[in-house]
Formats: C-alpha cells, sequence, structure tokens
C-alpha cells in the first residue's frame, strides 16, 4: 500500500510516519482542538445524507463551542449559516480547515489554508495526501489526515457511543428492554 492509498483500519494511536511527517499523538489531537475556536468545512454540504454534514451539525451543536465556516462554491447557505466559495471569501481567518475532498483536490486545499492564515489542516476520515502535508507542515500548519473532527472532539469530550453520538448513559449494564 502506497502513502496516499487509505486502509480500512484506523490510524495508529502511536502516529503513521510519511516520509519525514509524524501523524500527531491522541493528546497532540486534543490540543489542536482544545485551542481551536474557528473551523472552516471545505467541501461542506447541503445534504443531510453526506459526512460533512453531519459533522457539521455535531460542531454546530451545543456540545461544541466553535465557530464554523461552510466553505462550498455550489452552495449559498448550510444549516442555517451562509456558505462561502472560498476560503479567501471567510470573514475570519480559520483557526482548522477541515476537508471533506478527494485526496487530489487537497494540495489546492493545502495552499488556500496556508493563504487564508489557517494554523491546521486536518483531512477527515479516508483522506490522506502527502503533497496536502507537505504543503502545510512547509508552511507551519498541524497537519492531521485520515480523522474525523467529530469523533475525535466526541472521544475527548467522553461523549462517544460506538453510534457516534453521546446517549446521555453512563452505565456498564445493558439496558432492558
Amino acid at each position: 500500500m502506497t502513502n496516499t492509498e487509505t486502509s480500512l483500519v484506523a490510524p495508529s494511536e502511536t502516529g503513521t510516519t510519511t516520509g519525514t511527517w509524524k501523524a500527531p499523538s491522541a493528546l497532540e489531537r486534543r490540543a489542536i482542538l482544545d485551542r481551536t475556536k474557528s473551523i472552516a468545512i471545505v467541501g461542506a454540504s447541503a445534504n443531510p445524507s453526506r459526512a460533512s454534514y453531519f459533522v457539521m451539525t455535531y460542531l454546530t451543536s451545543s456540545l461544541c463551542d466553535f465557530d464554523v465556516y461552510p466553505v462550498n462554491p455550489r452552495e449559498t447557505e448550510i444549516l442555517g449559516m451562509k456558505a462561502y466559495p472560498s476560503l479567501a471569501d471567510l470573514p475570519v481567518v480559520p483557526d482548522l480547515v477541515d476537508v471533506f475532498r478527494r485526496p487530489d483536490d487537497c494540495p489546492g486545499v493545502a495552499e488556500e489554508a496556508v493563504a487564508a492564515g489557517a494554523s491546521t489542516l486536518w483531512l477527515q476520515l479516508g483522506i490522506v495526501s502527502d503533497e496536502a502535508q507537505a504543503i502545510a507542515t512547509e508552511a507551519g500548519l498541524d497537519v492531521v489526515m485520515d480523522r474525523c473532527t467529530k469523533i475525535e472532539h466526541a472521544r475527548f469530550a467522553g461523549g462517544l457511543h460506538l453510534a457516534g453520538f453521546n446517549t446521555g448513559v453512563i452505565s456498564s449494564r445493558r439496558a432492558r428492554g
């Protein structure tokens, strides 16, 4: 398997290494999310069946304290928020650029993230791009690949259930029913 292919196995907790880049550890990913205030979601979709919609719904919920900016040139509004055609059109400098695009599109997104002044380039589950990682790392951005911001936030906040949401129940017993 090459570095640009993805596997069905979750990335190692100790991090995968691509060239001289080392994937951030769990503690490093938590620190990234802890210092993040604004998130631009590149490839955000108004389609409720898309992963970006589900993640955006979570990141804008009361469980999170992020300012979220959908970025999609084909949308004008997503979840009641103005959608922006590109990172350059945002009214703020995003702390984190969360990418829901094909790996081939990621180097261009990385260049836009650098130009926008972002601190972190985060490629979602199944997305790995050595070229995007190199562009972002060389410019001093933190880079996370093949990880979901929603899953990672919920994991660190203590609210991740196997179904991907907080059930509000803390128990080691099975529910009767």
